[in-house]
C-alpha cells in the first residue's frame, strides 16, 4: 500500500498493514484462542464463567448438531435472537464452525421486522430466548425455517442457580410472554445430541460468508450486508493492531453492555478480545443501571465499549463515581458520535480518555479509531486503520483536496462485497475501484484525522442504532387516520438524535397518543417518534418528493399555518429504549 499521511499520526505499535493471509478463517482465529487460552475465562455472564476450553467443547457440539441434527450444510443460514447471554457465543461460534452463516436479529423486534429478515436471509434455523418465542409465532409459518432451538436465560448456569434465575425471569419478573411453537429443540437438548455426534469440519476461505448483517436501506426496508470470513478477519486483525497498543493487562476483562447482535460489539468485543484472550464481561439488561452500576464495582474490567447514550447514562447512576477504575486500561466509543461533554465528563470521573471509534456495518465495522495514546477529546472519528484506505470525494467520486468537505469512503479488505440479493443497492453503495461511499460528510486534515460533519442520507442514529424514515412512515401511514407523514431526526440529549414525526391527519380527531401507540405494535422501541407534529401540509418538490431536509431545517416560529398542531413528547418510551 503507497504512503500515506495518516501513518505518521499512528501510535509506534500499529502496522500500517496487517497479514489477513495468517487465517484462512474466523473459526482459524477461534480455534487458535480456544487453544492457546484454554485455561482463561471467556465469557462471565452474571457470575457464571465460561471458559474457552468449555466454549470450544460447547461450540463443536452445537456444531455438529446443526451438521446432523438440523441437516445443516455449509452456506445455510442460522438467525440467531438472543440478549447478552452465554448461550450467544456457543451458538455463534457453533454456527460458524458449521459453515453456516450466522444472521444477527435483535431479539425486541416486532413480528412484521423479524418476518422480513427471516423471508430476506432465508434462515433455515433460529436459536433464540424464550422471552422472544411470541413473536416468533405469530410469523412461523412464513419464511423458510426448518428449525427452532429454543433457551431460557439460565440454561447455562449450574444448579440450582438455573432453575432458580429462570423462575424469576416467567414467574417474577413475567418476561416470559405466553406462546405455542410446534416441534420446538431445546438448546441443552442439542448440546447432548450434538456431542454424540462426530463434527466435519469444513473447509472454510476468505471468501465464504460468515454473516448477513442487516442494516437499513433507502428502501427502508433492512438489507443484509454480506460480510464474508475474509472481511471478518481483516477487522479482527486491524482493530486488535489499535485495541492491543492500549492493553497493557496479560488478561483484558472488556465490559459487553452493547448487545452481541450489534455490529460493533461483535466484532469489538465477540472478536478481537477473544483474539487476544479476553474476558467479555457479558451485561445482559444494560437499561438496569443501577445493576449495571453495581455490577462494574465487583468486577477488575481493564476495557469498556459502548455508544455515547451509555456512557451518559452510567455517568448518570448514583454510584459511578465511587466505582474503582484504576484498572481500566481502554474506553472505546462508536456507534453514534461521541459529545465533547460526555468525554470530557468521563474523562474527568474515571481519568481515562473516551476513545471516539468509527465503522459500518458495511466495513466490519471498524474503519476508523484515535490512537489509543490520546489523552483528550478531540473532535475526531480517527485515523484510517491498519490496511484501509480512506478518501474525501465529491459526488462524482473525484477525491478532494484537504480540509474539504466531501463523502466519506472507504476502501479495504474489511469492506462488504455487496447486500444480499440486491444488486442495485449494492452499485449504488460504491464507487469505481471499490469505494465504499459510506453517506457521511466529512473531512481529512492534513495528518490524516477524519472529521464527520454530517449525513448524505436521512437515516437518523438513535442511541448508536440506525433507523430509517422510509420504514417508520410507512408504518405511520398504515394508519387509517393519517394522510401523509415524514420522519427526520432531532437533536436529543438521551440518545443522541430522536425521531420527529410530521403528520397529515386524514382524522382531525387523531391523536399524537393513538399514533405512538400505533408505532409501538409495528417497530422496535427505538424506531417509535418521540414526538409528533400534526401540519395542514408537507413541503414537497415539484414531482412531489416530500423535502425532510426543509422539515429538518424549519425553525420552530416557521412551522405554521397548522390548524391542527399538536407536539407530544412520548417520554414513557425512553423504557423502552433499545440496545
Amino acid at each position: 500500500m503507497t504512503q500515506h499521511p495518516w501513518y505518521a499520526s499512528y501510535d509506534p505499535q500499529v502496522p500500517h498493514t496487517v497479514d489477513i493471509d495468517s487465517f484462512a478463517s474466523i473459526v482459524d482465529v477461534f480455534e487458535r484462542s480456544c487453544a492457546e487460552y484454554a485455561d482463561r475465562p471467556a465469557f462471565t455472564n452474571m457470575g457464571v464463567q465460561l471458559g474457552y476450553a468449555e466454549l470450544d467443547r460447547l461450540s463443536r457440539d452445537f456444531a455438529a448438531w446443526l451438521q446432523h441434527g438440523a441437516g445443516l450444510a455449509r452456506g445455510d443460514r442460522v438467525a440467531l435472537m438472543m440478549p447478552n447471554v452465554l448461550q450467544y457465543p456457543v451458538a455463534l461460534y457453533g454456527a460458524l464452525r458449521a459453515g453456516c452463516v450466522v444472521v444477527n436479529v435483535n431479539p425486541l423486534y416486532t413480528p412484521r421486522e423479524l418476518e422480513h429478515q427471516l423471508r430476506d436471509s432465508g434462515a433455515k434455523v433460529i436459536v433464540l430466548l424464550d422471552t422472544c418465542a411470541h413473536t416468533l409465532e405469530q410469523v412461523r409459518e412464513r419464511g423458510a425455517l426448518e428449525q427452532i432451538v429454543l433457551t431460557h436465560l439460565g440454561d447455562l448456569f449450574a444448579f440450582p442457580k438455573s432453575v432458580l434465575v429462570n423462575a424469576a425471569i416467567k414467574y417474577v419478573k413475567k418476561r416470559v410472554p405466553a406462546w405455542s411453537l410446534d416441534g420446538v429443540v431445546w438448546f441443552k437438548t442439542a448440546l447432548r445430541a450434538g456431542a454424540r455426534e462426530t463434527y466435519v469440519r469444513p473447509a472454510l476461505t476468505h471468501a465464504d460468508l460468515a454473516f448477513l448483517q442487516y442494516t437499513g436501506g433507502t428502501t427502508g426496508r433492512a438489507k443484509g450486508a454480506m460480510l464474508s470470513h475474509g472481511n471478518m478477519v481483516a477487522n479482527i486483525l486491524q482493530a486488535s493492531a489499535w485495541i492491543t497498543a492500549g492493553l497493557r493487562a496479560e488478561r483484558p476483562v472488556v465490559v459487553t453492555a452493547l448487545p452481541l447482535y450489534h455490529i460493533f460489539s461483535l466484532t469489538a468485543n465477540c472478536f478481537v478480545f477473544m483474539h487476544v484472550g479476553g474476558e467479555n464481561l457479558l451485561i445482559t439488561d444494560p437499561r438496569d443501571c443501577k445493576g449495571f452500576v453495581r455490577t462494574l464495582a465487583r468486577s477488575q474490567f481493564t476495557a469498556i465499549t459502548g455508544v455515547n447514550t451509555l456512557f451518559k447514562a452510567l455517568m448518570d447512576t448514583e454510584g459511578f463515581e465511587r466505582i474503582d477504575f484504576s484498572r481500566l486500561e481502554v474506553a472505546l466509543g462508536g456507534g453514534m458520535a461521541v459529545q465533547q461533554p460526555v468525554a470530557e465528563r468521563w474523562k474527568a470521573l474515571t481519568g481515562k480518555p473516551l476513545i471516539e471509534a468509527y465503522g459500518l456495518t458495511e466495513t466490519s465495522p471498524a474503519a476508523c479509531i484515535n490512537p489509543l495514546s490520546l489523552h483528550d477529546y478531540n473532535g475526531c472519528i480517527g485515523l484510517p486503520v491498519s490496511s484501509t484506505e480512506v478518501a474525501i470525494m465529491d459526488e462524482t467520486g473525484h477525491e478532494l483536496p484537504v480540509d474539504t468537505l466531501g463523502e466519506i469512503c472507504v476502501r479495504g479488505p474489511q469492506v462488504t462485497a455487496g447486500y444480499w440479493n440486491q444488486p442495485e443497492e449494492t452499485a449504488a453503495t460504491f464507487f469505481p475501484g471499490g469505494w465504499l461511499r459510506t453517506g457521511d460528510v466529512g473531512s481529512m486534515d492534513a495528518r490524516g484525522f477524519v472529521k464527520l460533519a454530517d449525513r448524505i442520507k436521512d437515516m437518523v442514529v438513535v442511541s448508536g442504532f440506525n433507523v430509517y424514515p422510509n420504514e417508520v412512515e410507512a408504518v405511520l401511514v398504515e394508519h387509517p387516520g393519517v394522510a401523509e407523514a415524514a420522519v427526520v431526526g432531532v437533536p436529543s440529549a438521551d440518545s443522541g438524535e430522536a425521531l420527529k414525526a410530521f403528520v397529515v391527519r386524514r382524522d382531525p380527531d387523531l391523536t399524537a397518543e393513538a399514533l405512538i401507540a400505533h408505532c409501538r405494535t409495528e417497530l422496535t422501541g427505538y424506531k417509535v417518534p418521540k414526538l409528533i407534529e400534526f401540519r395542514d401540509d408537507l413541503p414537497k418538490t415539484n414531482v412531489g418528493k416530500i423535502l425532510r431536509r426543509a422539515l429538518r431545517d424549519m425553525p420552530e416560529s416557521a412551522s405554521q399555518p397548522m390548524r391542527h398542531e399538536r407536539l407530544a413528547q412520548a417520554g414513557a418510551d425512553r423504557r423502552r429504549a433499545a440496545r
